[in-house]
């Protein structure tokens, strides 16, 4: 039966091109490795934007990841709604919530790579 409804959000500033940003958050291989107890299903695919799933497994309800460029960059927003297995929810919101932060700041670190902190990204 489910428990209470997760609905988790995250923002986090990536100074990249939002098209290589959208590129790498469309490769079902990164979804795999972020959620690998979710099947995901695409709902709609927003290209430069960002993408929207249904999510099944370990919860149930849907993600998102909404790309907004800014400035030199791209705010990463991300949406988890979900239902939570009884007894589960504080513990597996903590746990999406830390997993999705470690990730995204893992990307953005390998994105940034090389650009002084403080300093405009070089324009393509």
């Amino acid at each position: 039966m489910p428990g209470p409804p997760a609905d988790l959000v995250d923002e986090t500033f990536v100074v990249a091109d939002r098209a290589l940003i959208a590129r790498r958050i469309a490769d079902p291989a990164l979804w795999r490795e972020w959620w690998p107890d979710l099947g995901l299903s695409v709902v709609n695919d927003r290209g430069l934007d960002g993408i929207h799933w249904s999510a099944a497994g370990a919860l149930s309800g849907t993600a998102e990841i909404w790309l907004e460029p800014w400035q030199d960059g791209v705010i990463v927003h991300w949406f988890l709604r979900a239902a939570l297995r009884d007894g589960h929810g504080d513990r597996l919101r903590r746990r999406y919530a830390t997993a999705f932060k470690r990730r995204i700041h893992a990307l953005k670190d390998d994105l940034e790579r090389g650009r002084p902190a403080g300093v405009p990204r070089a324009q393509s």
